[in-house]
């Protein structure tokens, strides 16, 4: 019996330990949280405006005026980008992205990657080593891009995919991320980011003629590519929040459930110590019964 309580004291010893680390998990993501919902918060609308009057803009081009980012162009080479945080503990939040990435490699990617013309871009390290154990051609894996999400950090792997698609090496490009609710909801999406899409026939309501001061050429040429980048910008701030939430959910559950072990170890125990102080009382009784015969 003796035995059994040491046993039941070293649980209950290991799980206020494991409960302290997901407490102090919990502040930290908490911490984390705040600055990077912010960011995305502030950073939503005026990506989502952009965005709409980059659509707007290269629906209502004249032949005379054109841009390379608004091409459709058949498929024949692609790159797939898996947005997921470095680290774990996060629930099923970069699950979630990987299972986003692997549905498109799946339907609008399956014979570009059956013939072995798809390239895997991977901003951080889940995605990567999920990714480089299944497919051949994963090309980078930016672990340390997520230390410094500025916009001229970030800018330096959109350009790269910009330039990969004016000089025709990539015909489509899609970004898979975790999109941003709240600390408790967080969204798998996969995006087409290359080619612009352009406003369907039934968003007629939406066109707008826009009037540009000097040129419209030297205009788009310098706005068209700033609103892409803002754009992929806003796909990371996005998974930043998300995975920050979504690891503070997790702790937060983690503790709680803690909470209910030790609970219920607790209980056990005072069983357990009562059964043993019932067992020698019992003994006690015996031998002076015995003694007394």
């Amino acid at each position: 019996m003796a035995g059994n309580l040491k046993e039941v004291r070293e649980r209950i010893k290991s799980v206020q330990n494991t409960q302290q680390i997901t407490k102090a998990m919990k502040m930290v993501s908490a911490a984390k949280f705040r600055k990077a919902q912010q960011a995305i918060v502030q950073m939503r609308p005026y990506s989502n405006k952009l965005n709409s009057m980059l659509r707007n803009i290269l629906s209502n081009l004249g032949s005379d005026v054109s841009s390379s980012y608004g091409q459709q162009r058949p498929i024949g080479r692609a790159c797939l980008v898996v947005v997921t945080s470095n680290r774990g503990l996060c629930g099923a939040f970069n699950t979630n992205v990987i299972k986003a990435a692997s549905q498109v490699l799946q339907t609008e990617y399956a014979e570009v990657a059956a013939k072995g013309q798809l390239d895997i871009l991977c901003i951080g390290k889940k995605g990567f080593d999920f990714f480089r154990k299944r497919q051949p051609n994963v090309i980078g894996d930016y672990v340390e891009l997520f230390s410094d999400l500025s916009f001229d950090n970030v800018s330096k792997v959109s350009a790269r995919l910009m330039k990969a698609f004016e000089d025709k090496t990539y015909d489509s490009v899609i970004v898979a991320y975790g999109r941003f609710k709240n600390a408790a909801t967080q969204f798998p999406e996969a995006e087409q980011f290359l080619p612009v899409q352009k406003l369907e026939s039934g968003d007629s309501k939406q066109k707008a003629d826009y009037i540009f001061e000097p040129s419209q050429e030297g205009l788009l040429e310098h706005l068209i590519p700033n609103i892409l980048q803002i754009q992929f910008h806003k796909y990371l701030l996005d998974t930043q929040a998300s995975e920050h939430g979504a690891r503070m959910t997790a702790m937060d559950k983690a503790t709680e459930n803690a909470e209910d072990m030790l609970r219920e170890l607790r209980i056990n125990y005072n069983k357990a110590r009562q059964e043993a102080i019932t067992g020698e009382i019992l003994e006690i009784v015996g031998g002076a019964a015995a003694l007394s015969s």
